[in-house]
């Protein structure tokens, strides 16, 4: 019986340090455009209940641009899909460099709640 149990006991903590490893390797490689690439400038966006801290971002084609989401209040993410950007509470920031102008559609990637399909803002790239 107690080899049993130490058997098992042993499997649930190899699975557990598995599941840590893997998402630690994920974290520091997803969502740069080059892992040695600098940002020029910084915008932090900020999660509230249902809504962004500013319904429009304003971001200079071709400068890079570290983006970093807050979820001051509730659980949140970020996506700008022409971007190539997406963000959550694992993968807090990125940095890009947007090289088209345009106004780009930004939205909550995660169901936070009745609000979550309104939670949108806009980024425009000039």
């Amino acid at each position: 019986m107690q080899k049993c149990f130490a058997f098992l006991l042993t499997g649930l903590i190899l699975l557990s340090l598995t599941a840590c490893a893997r998402g630690t390797k994920d974290a520091s490689s997803q969502n740069t455009d080059k892992p040695d690439s600098k940002a020029e400038a910084h915008l932090k966006v900020k999660a509230v209940n249902y809504q962004f801290d500013q319904q429009v971002y304003h971001l200079k084609e071709g400068v890079p641009v570290e983006i970093t989401l807050d979820s001051a209040a509730g659980n949140h993410g970020l996506k700008i899909p022409d971007l190539d950007v997406k963000l959550d509470q694992a993968h807090p920031s990125v940095i890009i460099t947007p090289d088209k102008p345009g106004t780009y559609e930004m939205s909550c990637s995660i169901p936070c709640g009745p609000g979550h399909k309104n939670m949108t803002a806009q980024v425009i790239v000039e």
